[in-house]
């Protein structure tokens, strides 16, 4: 094998395939990356049991071949190579990779112990690259961390007519988004419905490393779900079991509902929450014109008005965990939000003016 690559084509390559490549494993052949040239193409790929990760560019390819070695090493040596031409050359058992006046070898893996990658499932329809990746990250704060209760480390996917919905939980928020897809052929509301759940980490670096590739491709079967767009294809594994519904608990009934500008009010989220110790809480005071913020306890002490409208109520003052409300009102790129709220320690659930993004809190004791 050999080719002939620019060193900038070659290291976004390399770190693009090298992402599924699992930290530690007791199969060495799974920390490598494949590099197959043919045809003025070089192709890259890695894998692991979980997921795994191709992508192709131009090269000029003078022999054709493959190759597997080691994918962080590789991943090093891209970094580190001159800017211009790069050359990729199978010499006997190692991989010589030549830049410049620089010349690195990496120690070939066996090509026989390497496993075939897994097929993409079916192909299920199209969604904008950019939309996706939002949304994603959208919900993906919402996400549990506690790999003791494995489905809700993961984001839910469902598939219903053209609407997507992706959505996140860790039993003490809850984040919802929809947006629009594109299903295979003429699908009427509810032809190919679907409802995965997906690990949230894989499913956020697939979102962020695909965002601004145009459309893109989604394929889905009962054990994996896929992506494709040009040059680029990518499987993760599904988790097994399902979220609990938001449906009930999105359903508020009789309830105030605050309207104020986004940006204004994370700030002062910020600000107030400095003196917050632990997990105290921070207040949210609605009179009817405006927020008063309010942090802290005795001496200690942060607080701040922001305009605000408030109906279905006087006034309503409620309280939340100052990590948990700043991810929540992050997550929103709309200027302005809607609270509704039940009153203390009861739900509420942020919504943008569209209300296709929302976001469910519990508020907590307020400041005495």
């Amino acid at each position: 094998m050999e080719l002939r690559i620019d060193s900038a084509a070659l290291t976004e390559a390399v770190a693009w395939a090298a992402r599924v490549l699992p930290a530690r494993s007791p199969v060495p052949v799974l920390g490598g990356l494949l590099l197959e040239a043919a045809d003025g193409r070089l192709r890259v790929s890695g894998l692991d049991y979980e997921a795994s990760a191709r992508i192709e560019v131009d090269a000029d390819t003078p022999r054709d071949g493959r190759a597997l070695v080691l994918g962080r090493r590789l991943l090093d040596i891209c970094r580190v190579l001159p800017h211009g031409p790069v050359v990729c050359a199978v010499e006997g058992a190692r991989l010589a990779v030549t830049g410049g006046d620089a010349r690195f070898g990496l120690s070939l893996l066996p090509l026989d112990d390497y496993p075939a990658p897994p097929a993409l499932p079916a192909l299920r329809g199209e969604v904008d690259a950019d939309a996706f990746a939002a949304a994603v990250g959208h919900v993906a704060v919402a996400a549990g961390r506690d790999d003791a209760l494995p489905v809700l480390t993961g984001i839910r996917l469902g598939l219903d007519g053209t609407t997507m919905t992706l959505a996140a939980t860790d039993r003490y928020r809850y984040a919802v988004r929809t947006l629009e897809w594109r299903p295979r052929g003429e699908a009427p509301v509810g032809a190919g419905a679907a409802d995965v759940v997906v690990p949230a980490r894989r499913l956020t670096e697939i979102a962020r490393s695909l965002a601004g590739a145009g459309p893109l491709r989604l394929a889905l079967d009962h054990g994996s779900i896929g992506f494709e767009s040009e040059g680029m294809r990518t499987t993760t594994r599904l988790l097994d079991g399902r979220l609990p519904r938001h449906d009930k608990l999105f359903a508020l009934g009789e309830h105030a509902v605050a309207v104020t500008e986004r940006a204004p009010l994370v700030e002062a989220v910020k600000r107030v929450a400095v003196v917050a110790e632990g997990d105290s809480p921070v207040q949210l005071a609605f009179d009817g014109t405006g927020v008063h913020l309010q942090a802290g306890y005795e001496d200690d002490v942060a607080a701040q008005r922001l305009p605000a409208a408030l109906t279905g109520a006087a006034s309503m003052t409620v309280a939340f965990n100052p990590g948990y409300l700043l991810d929540a009102l992050g997550s929103f790129d709309a200027p302005e939000l809607r609270l509704q709220l039940l009153g203390p320690g009861q739900r509420a659930l942020i919504t943008d003016a569209a209300g296709s993004h929302r976001h469910l809190l519990m508020s907590v004791k307020p400041l005495v």
